[in-house]
């Protein structure tokens, strides 16, 4: 090899050599060595259980290692607030249902973030229904026993527990209202677990939430769930009716979970995770913990869930501007 022919080779090596470094960073920044999930909830609830169940098989998918982080607060307000000034490096991601994206911006003026602006959807995994409760040491055994009794009783035992303010909850404790004429009265809570310990003492008679929230008391006799949300009867309850079987039509739109990044987080990264959800939510285990909670397990892309989420969205708009409800 001539003097000028070794030069050139070492050049190009050389140029090879830092393309591949560049390349080789490029990757490494598109793939974090820790991944953090956001959840607008307390440690210990449906949604914190939910999101390490997901934590603990995406890190094996991912190679890297996926912590949860709860934000709890104003109904998820805190975490999604968190979401849109966090970097949009593939390292941040929120895990949510449907109140914090889609109602929340609904009824408040000001949340202090924009679902449409400041997220990008990257995966949808599950929905679920709402429900009705009572307390299980009440007579009501049906829907028909609890209108019976609510009408026999009167003041006090029309008071129904819901896990937030200005809520699908209570926008359906509204409406079970106006069908039934029974002077129901929404008691909001600051999230499931106070109102649920107040059902569970028989503080309050009634409360209205998520299925998952519910499901391992209503086992146990706890409570007992009279009527759910959706067009079809829930695999977990399949001897509970929906409130469509009752005559309350309009609720066939059901709530979601999904996984949202912040905008301008790379599309490799969204890709990456979604990849990985499909893979997770494929594991029958996986599958089978979460149907256990009450969930309708199914993977939706970044197209899926963000059609979702808007079709979602103009549902109860549609049911909060008719309810007369102003946002505060």
């Amino acid at each position: 090899m001539t003097h000028s022919l070794a030069q050139r080779f070492v050049h190009r090596f050389c140029r090879t050599l830092v393309l591949g470094i560049l390349l080789f960073s490029g990757v490494a920044q598109a793939q974090p060595s820790t991944v953090k999930i956001l959840v607008g909830f307390p440690p210990g609830g449906g949604t914190d259980t939910i999101a390490r169940i997901l934590a603990d098989k995406l890190k094996e998918q991912l190679g890297s290692m996926v912590i949860v982080e709860n934000r709890p607060g104003a109904g998820g307000q805190i975490a999604a607030k968190t979401l849109k000034t966090a970097p949009a490096d593939g390292s941040t991601f929120f895990l949510s249902h449907d109140h914090t994206v889609s109602i929340l911006p609904l009824v408040v003026k000001n949340p202090g973030f924009d679902p449409v602006h400041d997220f990008v959807a990257v995966a949808g995994f599950a929905t679920f229904v709402n429900a009705l409760a009572v307390f299980g040491g009440t007579p009501a055994k049906s829907m028909n026993d609890y209108v019976a009794w609510v009408r026999r009783h009167g003041a006090g035992i029309g008071k129904v527990g819901v896990p937030a303010p200005a809520s699908v909850p209570e926008f359906l404790v509204k409406l079970i209202d106006q069908k039934y004429a029974l002077n129901l009265q929404a008691v909001s809570y600051q999230g499931t677990a106070p109102m649920m310990a107040d059902m569970l003492s028989n503080r309050i008679h009634a409360g209205v939430g998520s299925v998952p929230e519910f499901i391992e008391n209503h086992r146990a006799g706890r409570i007992r769930v009279l009527a759910v949300l959706g067009g079809v009867r829930q695999e977990a309850l399949p001897d509970v009716p929906t409130f469509s079987e009752l005559g309350l039509s309009g609720f066939e739109e059901v709530p979601y979970y999904g996984i949202f990044a912040p905008t301008g987080t790379p599309t490799e990264s969204i890709d990456r995770l979604s990849g990985a959800m499909a893979k997770v939510l494929a594991m029958p285990d996986v599958r089978d913990r979460l149907t256990s909670m009450g969930l309708r397990v199914g993977y939706m892309t970044s197209q899926e869930l963000a059609s979702r989420e808007r079709a979602y969205t103009l549902t109860w708009s549609h049911i909060i501007k008719a309810s007369g409800f102003q946002a505060q």
